[in-house]
């Protein structure tokens, strides 16, 4: 290793420090979360710092195994900006429980090290350790906590459904990488190289290409909990801590879809009019299902996880849009990305908040005239819901309008699976809309008073406040950056029409 490769994982370093520095600092202040918190913010802020300043020049490390570009740089700051604010509002709700809240960041910071090694890999060996160090981290927090009957039962099913995942995209990996003689993803002897070859007529698509291309699409769609891969998602989310739930729905579904651009797109891309047919499929079937399912959903906490899924589905549109030519399916993909993540973090941070009183469930009941006795975090809840229908002008509008014009864009069967978005939107508002309505038209069911919440409690929520509003008032800041990023991919993607 040389120094200019030291440079390149400069943020993947202070990741890891500012892990190690949580525990130091836990070890010396035993029991205090105020100096541990502070610790993991300070550090993240420095590592998105580092992450901008080597951002700012494309490059590899490792032999080309990890690459430094724009895509990576954008998914680094949104993996940061995720596990700041989940850090944010996790102690409101921890504390009153008894958890921890140091090891509750040391674990979220080294699982976003991971999803960072992920975000940058362009080694199949790379993409498989960095898929792999950000989901164990969630098996982890999905039981953190250990006494409650749902939060193990939870875990447990994660960690099986997980595990037996993960063994069959490996098994995917070790067949193209076997039929292909490398590991590398791009470069003039990587696999895209070598894919583009047989799409050229030059070399046959063998079976067992065709098998580990099965086996990887097969993996793929349990982590972003696609259908049918989906069925630990709604107990895991209804069993798991609030903050955790939130980082679940949001941080492994972020990294999962960047193994998506690393493998499928760059990698794959090539192979785009094989895989095409199955996205628009998985696509259609999981934003369907999940909208369906979900109407049928009495606990919020569950009916966001199904959500989810759906939300899941509105993505695969992106891909398949691109998949099929057309780069801003992509771009609105990027923007998806980010803006689900902020108005979802804020949705499950104002569940924690009402669950800072020990006892409290997330069941429609507990939202019961809400508005009589939390007005603040009443509006903020409703904003976030109205978002996540994609009511304009929130960062969900915009969301779904690029993925949807960008699907019509491309034509074909995808101008029937942009039909299929908005008439799927149309379903989940009613079962938003119903939250609402509980909040501002039903009588509480107890007399319970306000509670008090913490500064990091509404710093949390300020920030994905304004981050809902600011990208959906002015998403041409962002939209220029997802474009980079986009485009950052088109060399080795091998896409026609892009």
């Amino acid at each position: 290793m040389i120094a200019q490769d030291f440079i390149t994982i400069a943020p993947l370093i202070a990741a890891v420090l500012t892990a190690a520095a949580v525990l130091v600092v836990d070890l010396i202040r035993p029991g205090r979360s105020g100096p541990a918190v502070a610790t993991a913010l300070v550090g993240l802020a420095l590592t998105a710092v580092v992450t901008l300043s080597v951002g700012g020049t494309e490059a590899t490390a490792f032999g080309g195994s990890y690459t430094v570009d724009p895509l990576t740089t954008f998914l680094d700051i949104l993996f940061i900006a995720v596990i700041v604010m989940t850090i944010l509002f996790a102690p409101d709700y921890l504390l009153p429980r008894g958890l921890p809240v140091a090891e509750f960041a040391t674990v979220l910071i080294f699982a976003m090290s991971g999803a960072m090694l992920l975000a940058g890999s362009s080694d199949l060996l790379l993409l498989f350790l960095g898929l792999e160090l950000m989901v164990l981290p969630g098996y982890l927090l999905a039981g953190y906590h250990k006494t409650d009957g749902f939060s193990t039962e939870g875990a447990i099913k994660y960690f099986l459904l997980g595990s037996f995942s993960s063994a069959i995209f490996l098994f995917g990996l070790a067949f193209v990488w076997g039929l292909t003689g490398t590991t590398l993803v791009a470069g003039t002897d990587g696999i895209a190289a070598k894919l583009g070859a047989i799409v050229a007529g030059e070399a046959p698509l063998s079976a067992g290409l065709a098998m580990g291309l099965a086996f990887m699409t097969t993996g793929v769609a349990f982590k972003i909990a696609a259908v049918p891969f989906h069925y630990w998602t709604p107990d895991a989310y209804q069993g798991s801590p609030t903050p955790v739930t939130g980082y679940l729905s949001v941080g492994p579904k972020i990294g999962a879809f960047a193994l998506i651009l690393r493998l499928f797109v760059e990698a794959l891309g090539p192979l785009a009019d094989v895989w095409l047919p199955v996205v628009i499929i998985l696509a259609a079937f999981t934003m369907t299902l999940g909208n369906l399912v979900a109407l049928t959903q009495d606990n919020v906490k569950r009916m966001l996880g199904y959500s989810s899924i759906a939300h899941t589905g509105y993505m695969l549109v992106g891909l398949a849009a691109y998949a099929a030519g057309e780069l801003q399916g992509l771009s609105g993909l990027l923007f998806y990305l980010a803006a689900y993540a902020f108005m979802n973090l804020g949705a499950f941070a104002v569940i924690a908040a009402l669950q800072k009183r020990a006892g409290v469930t997330s069941q429609l009941d507990t939202f019961a005239g809400l508005g009589r006795r939390e007005p603040l975090l009443t509006v903020l809840m409703t904003l976030f819901l109205l978002s996540l229908i994609g009511i304009p002008p929130t960062a969900g509008f915009f969301a779904k309008y690029e993925i949807i014009v960008a699907a019509v864009q491309a034509g074909g069967a995808l101008t029937w699976l942009a039909v299929l978005v908005v008439l799927n939107a149309a379903v989940a508002a009613f079962y938003y809309l119903r939250v609402v309505v509980y909040m501002f038209m039903r009588d509480p069911a107890t007399d319970a008073p306000a509670l008090r919440h913490g500064a990091l409690m509404w710093g949390g929520l300020a920030a994905a406040t304004v981050l809902t509003i600011l990208l959906g008032l002015f998403p041409s800041a962002l939209l220029g950056i997802v474009d980079q990023a986009a485009q950052a991919l088109l060399g080795t993607a091998g896409i026609a029409g892009t």
